[in-house]
């Protein structure tokens, strides 16, 4: 973005030494935030029920269902045909402190995901593919 040279324009022009326009671009970040309160939140069981779709680098991978309803490691979870992006069989998923964990059947976290808004989860790989879980179907 240009806001420090925008700023810096205005600090020549003595409108921020004067007060006038400080506030505001101090408030710009806070407001940028605001779109997207949900970053680094648990996911609820009500609001992570329905598709999502698995996608690394542009490719649209799978489809994970999420259900809010309990299962033996968590909340319920099917997913079929991710090969490598979903180690394992998910049957369950369950919140963690920054977002949501899909669970195999022994309990055991089969991938971790870090929430980076509403309807994007984010599990970065050391391949440094990483792998992204949006809410929704994939396109038809």
């Amino acid at each position: 973005m240009r806001i420090p040279l925008i700023a810096a324009g205005l600090i020549g022009a003595g409108l921020i030494g004067a007060g006038l326009i400080g506030a505001g671009l101090t408030a710009w970040p806070l407001a940028a935030a605001a779109e997207d309160h949900e970053a680094g939140v648990p996911l609820t069981p009500a609001e992570a029920a329905g598709a999502w779709t698995v996608e690394s680098q542009g490719r649209t991978i799978c489809t994970v269902t999420l259900s809010a309803g309990k299962a033996d490691s968590g909340y319920g979870a099917k997913a079929a045909g991710c090969g490598q992006a979903i180690p394992g069989a998910p049957v369950a998923w369950r919140p963690t402190s920054d977002g949501m964990a899909l669970v195999g059947a022994d309990g055991t976290t089969l991938i971790a995901f870090n929430r980076w808004s509403n309807s994007l989860f984010v599990s970065h790989r050391g391949s440094g593919a990483d792998i992204q879980l949006r809410r929704g179907s994939p396109p038809s």
